[in-house]
């Protein structure tokens, strides 16, 4: 039996309602854009690699109505007609698909992007004062691009951005080529390991890159030359971080390295991408609440970015993790021991409302404080209550076993069980799934 075209999408994730199609899974996104700095418009085509999932003969692509969609083909099916209308493209077929069935779907766009609005606020496209911001998180992918927009499919990525000459493109994973066109420059990225479509993502600017020296993985450094020296004295410890978390989580998951970029705007928060992250120009300096932003957004590489959590409800999977990696980079750093930081977090939390369950925080909440600092609080009782070696050991496992994969809390308490071989119900139950706060954990 057919699935419902109309409500298929509402079940792909309750937290970013409205996004995603369960009825098919992508497998690789073509992106080849034009982008003009001065006018904010982009144009051009993507073309989506999809695999059929249940029968249908109708798929959704999430597209912000910003973009004008000026021409749609499909190789592997007949369309019939397509509609977009509320931040959807609609494909409907002269057949009814099998599950397994492949197509190849290509949506031809333009118009002016802008951040999409969702439940936590707006995300997506934004132009800064003189270039470009990306930050997805959870529900902006589609404000750029046509996409699944649902975190637990993942797929390859290459991407060609033309832009104006003056300004440097960044994209996710490695750059395979650069060439003039006219008066602008095609830019290419090819992010082979998996990536769902919130962490896809371009960075425009006026950016020096730099390589950093003594760095276990490639690692760069980009942002405006009035910032070179403060920029590469705030990164300073990238490499010593890299290794750190290599110790503790297993190896670095992705084989381009990373890039830090450094906006020449301040920013109110950093945020993550695959194989990248963004900062602004406000944390371009040593002081501790900038490194341990650092921290958090390169441990996201592992907890998040390598291992993503299918829905929003699991989100502490990715911070309470990056959240955590802080507390352990604080005594390499000289700064207050990883016991420090959870006492101080935790007398914090004790003074806020306990109203919240960490594995089903809810949508509003999904990047509640509360989330970040009772994640990580949960892994340190996880570590006080098995121990040292088991912990990590636990740790490496979670991030090999679930490399590039799609994961959930039921995944992750299954496997903690399994690797320590220790009773956990309680402690999980206690530090997931109430909302009073437990006592503080020591190691």
């Amino acid at each position: 039996m057919s699935t419902d075209p109309a409500t298929a999408s509402l079940t792909a994730d309750p937290y970013v309602p409205g996004h995603g199609d369960l009825r098919y899974a992508a497998v690789e996104y073509d992106l080849d854009l034009d982008y003009a700095i001065a006018s904010n418009h982009l144009s051009g085509r993507t073309t989506i690699s999809l695999r059929i999932l249940l029968p249908t003969s109708a798929i959704e692509l999430d597209l912000s109505g910003a973009l004008r969609v000026t021409g749609v083909t499909v190789s592997g099916a007949t369309l019939r007609r397509h509609t977009h209308r509320g931040g959807r493209l609609t494909l409907r077929f002269a057949e009814e698909l099998s599950a397994g069935h492949l197509l190849t779907v290509v949506v031809a766009t333009k118009g002016s992007p802008r951040p999409m609005r969702g439940p936590d606020g707006l995300a997506g496209w934004e132009e800064l004062e003189d270039g470009v911001i990306v930050a997805s998180q959870p529900h902006g992918a589609p404000s750029w691009y046509p996409c699944n927009d649902r975190a637990s499919d993942k797929a390859s990525y290459r991407l060609t951005l033309a832009c104006d000459t003056a300004y440097t493109v960044i994209a996710n994973g490695r750059l395979t080529g650069r060439r003039k066109v006219g008066r602008k420059t095609a830019w290419t990225y090819v992010q082979d390991e998996p990536m769902a479509p919130y962490l896809a993502t371009v960075q425009i600017g006026r950016y020096a890159v730099r390589d950093l020296p003594d760095a276990p993985v490639p690692v760069r450094v980009a942002g405006p030359p009035r910032l070179g020296t403060a920029i590469e004295t705030a990164f300073a410890d990238q490499g010593r971080m890299i290794a750190a978390m290599e110790e503790w989580f297993g190896p670095y998951p992705f084989a381009a390295g990373y890039t830090a970029v450094v906006t020449d705007d301040d920013l109110e928060i950093p945020l993550e991408s695959q194989s990248l992250s963004t900062f602004g120009a406000n944390l371009a300096h040593r002081g501790w609440e900038a490194q341990r932003l650092i921290a958090h957004e390169l441990a996201h590489q592992w907890w998040g970015n390598s291992v993503t959590a299918g829905l929003g409800q699991d989100i502490w999977l990715h911070e309470g993790f990056a959240c955590y990696a802080e507390w352990l980079w604080s005594p390499v750093a000289g700064e207050a021991s990883t016991q420090e930081r959870a006492r101080v977090h935790w007398e914090q939390l004790k003074r806020k409302d306990q109203d919240l369950v960490l594995a089903a925080p809810g949508a509003k909440d999904m990047f509640d404080d509360r989330v970040y600092k009772r994640g990580a609080l949960t892994l340190h009782a996880l570590r006080g209550q098995v121990g040292e070696e088991a912990f990590f050991a636990l740790l490496h496992t979670w991030g090999s076993r679930f490399r590039h994969g799609v994961v959930s809390t039921q995944d992750f308490v299954a496997l903690a069980q399994e690797v320590t071989g220790r009773d956990l119900a309680a402690l999980f139950d206690a530090w997931l799934h109430q909302a009073k706060l437990p006592p503080l954990p020591t190691l």
